[in-house]
């Protein structure tokens, strides 16, 4: 069986991608689940420098360490590289869209699609207080719940990667 992979995408690859990207890993090691894990930014401005500490301080606080991430940009090799490309805002699907091959574009997908009950964008909680970060982290907690049990469902059933369960 083909290991699922798994890019999470945001602006800067400081925050919300970053925080995708430790729970699932934390999630499917705990389930003792395979999967390869990644993250990126759409933007340039951030690439080489760690999460923002106050997302680093609400995984701590939950028990999970945000370590050696280094942001980075969309490179054209991930679009090969991963079954799924999951962008947290509509923005960031759209831009990835445009950065895709045709081939490719069916990989690309908003985080929320995942989440049970919650629709639209995650919130980016750089503009916010440490409030912001607790609830976006809630938020990211919930769709990667979702996605770990579509991708443990799919690598049950079949080799195809996880589609968003249909509302």
């Amino acid at each position: 069986m083909k290991t699922p992979s798994v890019l999470f995408i945001c602006t800067g690859n400081i925050c919300r991608s970053p925080t995708a990207h430790v729970l699932l890993m934390h999630k499917a090691r705990a389930a003792g689940f395979d999967v390869e894990v990644d993250s990126a930014a759409i933007s340039n401005e951030e690439c080489g420098n760690p999460p923002d500490p106050r997302s680093v301080a609400e995984a701590r606080r939950r028990g999970i360490e945000m370590h050696a991430h280094c942001a980075r940009q969309v490179r054209k090799s991930d679009f090969d590289r991963f079954e799924l490309i999951i962008g947290m805002t509509a923005q960031h699907c759209a831009a990835l869209r445009r950065l895709a091959p045709a081939s490719t574009a069916g990989k690309i997908h908003l985080f929320t699609e995942y989440a049970d009950g919650i629709e639209g964008d995650v919130p980016d909680p750089w503009y916010g207080g440490q409030k912001d970060f607790v609830e976006v982290f809630d938020l990211i907690d919930l769709g990667v719940d979702g996605l770990l049990a579509r991708l443990q469902a799919d690598a049950g059933a079949t080799s195809a990667p996880a589609r968003p369960p249909r509302r």
